[in-house]
């Protein structure tokens, strides 16, 4: 049985900030994430905290949507990553109950199918988008919370097998190409 997104999730926008050159938190936008979706991993506080930037602190478990421009992806804001507001390239999807991993979440708005689903209803001509009701009314399958963990396990096996694959590659190239100079400077 298939359930919308907003069934299980409320979604708000992010806040629009002036960032500063010290800052108390960090305002996550687009530039901030590598092209995966993974959050770099240094982060600068570069926004005031103030009545309007507590209330819209990430949680830990919020699902981030980037849902401006040609790389949408989701991705989940970790309890040890400093504290943040998004910005409004993003939409911040906070889970009702404990039926979702949010991992879970982001894999499955993360995966080719849902993509294509997605971009498939983007907005706009120069800077496209995913509006707050193609998300909300995004369908997807909730599998039992052992077979979520089970994808997302099978899921950064491969990850890593797709890694070790692409450093072994490269250390072949290296050598082949180490053979070669040595071939011609043998002479």
């Amino acid at each position: 049985m298939k359930t919308k997104l907003k069934e299980v999730a409320s979604i708000q926008t992010g806040v629009f900030g002036k960032t500063t050159a010290i800052g108390e938190i960090v305002y996550l936008q687009s530039k901030h994430f590598d092209e995966n979706g993974h959050l770099l991993s240094k982060l600068h506080p570069d926004l005031k905290l103030d009545n309007t930037t507590q209330k819209h602190l990430l949680q830990p478990g919020d699902v981030l949507f980037a849902a401006k421009g040609t790389k949408n992806f989701a991705s989940v804001y970790e309890k040890h990553n400093p504290l943040s507001v998004a910005s409004t390239s993003f939409f911040v999807i906070r889970l009702f109950e404990g039926k979702i991993i949010p991992e879970y979440l982001a894999w499955i708005i993360n995966h080719p199918t849902t993509q294509k689903i997605l971009k498939g209803k983007a907005i706009g001509t120069s800077i496209v988008s995913i509006s707050k009701s193609v998300l909300e009314d995004l369908e997807f399958s909730i599998p039992d919370l052992q077979t979520q963990q089970t994808i997302l396990k099978i899921s950064s096996l491969r990850k890593q097998e797709i890694n070790i694959q692409k450093h072994m590659e490269k250390l072949k190239e290296q050598y082949i190409q180490q053979l070669l100079l040595n071939a011609i400077n043998h002479d």
